[in-house]
């Protein structure tokens, strides 16, 4: 296996009078073309958005979208005619398909909102648009991983139109968990949202990403008390 770490302070980064964003790949106005993507990650943004800022109504079409909440709120409205308001700890998935467009606002006047906002390549182009969220419950916080999102829907997973699967893992206390290889997605990444996470030698925090190429074993996840990750198997 190969191991590629993207420390958080290496990201690139934007910032205006609502936002302060960091990028872990290529995005807008910033071009690295070291990190333009991973496999079909193609987007992971770690975002502010001040009190009452957000993305007002924008056109995508062809993009997997997730958004996850870090804490705050998150005011969603897309041209299906979907409303919701997404909080800390909540995922939200949309396809964009043959095109949608939405708006994205801090709906608190006190509070900022912070999230990760993830782009993955669809496995096929068109389609009609897709929405739902996803609110984790206590069931979702195991020690080992637990599989969110596929292409298979397998497991009760929420199925998307992207050959990849993604895993949710947590722990609140000092824990130690696994990421088994599967055989068709061979490419991990790694996205540490909390907390510390140890993997093969690497000492990953708040903010650090990790890429695997040719993920053929278990690899065993030493997880600090009140962490939280992210990880993408891609092929």
């Amino acid at each position: 296996m190969h191991f590629n770490l993207r420390p958080k302070n290496t990201r690139g980064s934007f910032a205006n009078d609502w936002l302060h964003a960091k990028h872990s790949f290529s995005f807008g106005d910033y071009f690295d073309p070291a990190h333009n993507g991973f496999r079909s990650l193609i987007v992971m943004n770690n975002d502010i958005i001040a009190p009452l800022g957000g993305f007002a109504t924008h056109p995508h079409q062809n993009a997997e979208i997730f958004t996850y909440i870090l804490s705050g709120s998150l005011k969603h409205e897309d041209s299906m005619g979907n409303k919701s308001t997404i909080k800390t700890g909540d995922f939200q998935y949309m396809s964009a398909g043959k095109g949608v467009s939405h708006s994205e606002l801090n709906p608190s006047s006190t509070n900022s909102t912070e999230l990760y906002q993830i782009w993955l390549k669809p496995n096929t182009l068109g389609g009609e648009p897709i929405y739902a969220d996803y609110q984790l419950t206590a069931e979702d916080n195991p020690i080992e991983p637990r599989l969110l999102f596929s292409g298979s829907g397998r497991n009760e997973s929420t199925t998307i139109r992207s050959n990849a699967e993604i895993y949710y893992g947590s722990s609140k206390i000092h824990s130690q968990s696994c990421l088994s290889p599967i055989m068709d997605h061979p490419y991990v990444w790694i996205q540490i949202l909390t907390g510390t996470v140890k993997i093969a030698g690497h000492r990953l925090t708040t903010g650090d990403g990790l890429s695997i190429t040719n993920h053929d074993r278990i690899l065993s996840l030493n997880c600090s008390a009140n962490s939280s990750f992210l990880a993408f198997m891609l092929t």
